[in-house]
């Protein structure tokens, strides 16, 4: 992980601290920079995040989830029953 420290220094135990911080604070996110802004006794920290692969979401009238067998039989039904509006590759128009 890249580490700034911008406007003054810092110990590296400070800086592993503010890593612990912002890896117990965003779990479940990789943190590949940190940015840390020193003016005064006070710190500004700017996190910046390793791309995740995106996880597709199902909407089924007002519940967002993201697997289709998660929802009871009646909602996959519905989901099942959807009509698509695909787009096509090769235009800017609906199929």
């Amino acid at each position: 992980m890249k580490v700034n420290v911008i406007g003054g220094t810092m110990t590296s135990r400070e800086i592993d601290e503010y890593i612990k911080y912002g890896q117990e604070k965003y779990k479940g996110r990789q943190i590949c920079r940190l940015d840390v802004t020193v003016d005064g006794d006070f710190v500004d920290l700017k996190f910046y995040f390793k791309d995740t692969n995106f996880q597709h979401a199902y909407r089924s009238t007002d519940y967002l989830v993201n697997k289709v067998d998660k929802l009871n039989s009646a909602k996959q039904s519905e989901f099942l029953d959807k009509n698509y509006n695909w787009v096509s590759e090769n235009s800017n128009e609906l199929n």
